[in-house]
């Protein structure tokens, strides 16, 4: 993706939103690259459909692909990442589908991302490997608000920050958690890092996106900042399988 492009996109999290993330049949957002366009016969195309049957087979057995075909000026580089806790199979059905889709909604751009509960698929035709993807990212949170916000934000921010931590020192660059709520709530919490990136770089990623934690979900239920490169995800429900 152009590194020049920043996009911080914010909506809210519908009843119909919810239920598409429950059960992971359509993308929770998308975006299209302004890189430039390939025509019909550009080899990039041909590339691109390579990159998207090579990380569809690549991702699966780890979560988490990464790779780039033919040479300049028509490379295309791209990688997929599935959510840490999903199988192999729904890692595939996610990746094939997302990498299907974005082309279609992004037909002759040259960079594109898509994100769905599952997974996230990202190409370009730029060599962004490596590097915090601060351009493209959203926001989602629950609708309704706790009664005592400010102690809940604290005991947020310290779970995802604790997460975090564990994201970036761990291969996998994933961490889920939870804390204590009052009574017999909890509070349910997970961080994650596209693997192209040096632990420093993940812990960057996520620092930077948790501090958007008042801009994003001030004393909310449930949210989530999404970006390119990290996300992080909280609820007062499980979320992931177990």
């Amino acid at each position: 993706m152009s590194s020049s492009r920043f996009v911080s996109f914010v909506y809210l999290l519908s009843l119909a939103l919810l239920l598409q993330a429950a059960y992971g049949a359509d993308p929770l957002f998308h975006f299209c690259s302004d890189s430039g366009n390939f025509s019909a016969n550009d080899p990039y195309g041909a590339n691109l459909k390579d990159l998207t049957a090579y990380l569809s087979i690549q991702a699966p057995p780890s979560g988490f692909g990464l790779g780039s075909i033919g040479r300049k000026p028509s490379q295309a580089y791209g990688l997929a990442l599935c959510r840490g806790d999903v199988s192999s199979q729904d890692c595939k059905t996610c990746v094939v589908e997302a990498g299907g889709e974005i082309r279609k909604r992004c037909p002759y751009n040259k960079g594109g991302i898509i994100w769905y509960d599952n997974c996230l698929f990202k190409y370009s035709n730029v060599d962004f490997f490596g590097h915090i993807d601060n351009g493209n990212r959203f926001y989602m949170w629950n609708l309704n608000t706790v009664s005592e916000p400010e102690a809940f934000n604290q005991k947020t921010k310290e779970l995802l920050t604790e997460l975090a931590h564990e994201a970036y020192s761990n291969p996998k660059m994933y961490a889920v958690g939870e804390a204590e709520l009052k009574g017999s709530e909890k509070l349910y919490g997970l961080t994650q890092c596209t693997r192209d990136l040096s632990d420093s770089e993940c812990k960057k990623c996520l620092d930077g996106i948790i501090g958007e934690l008042p801009s994003c979900c001030d004393g909310k239920e449930g949210g989530r900042v999404v970006g390119g490169s990290c996300n992080f995800r909280y609820e007062i429900y499980p979320f992931v399988n177990a």
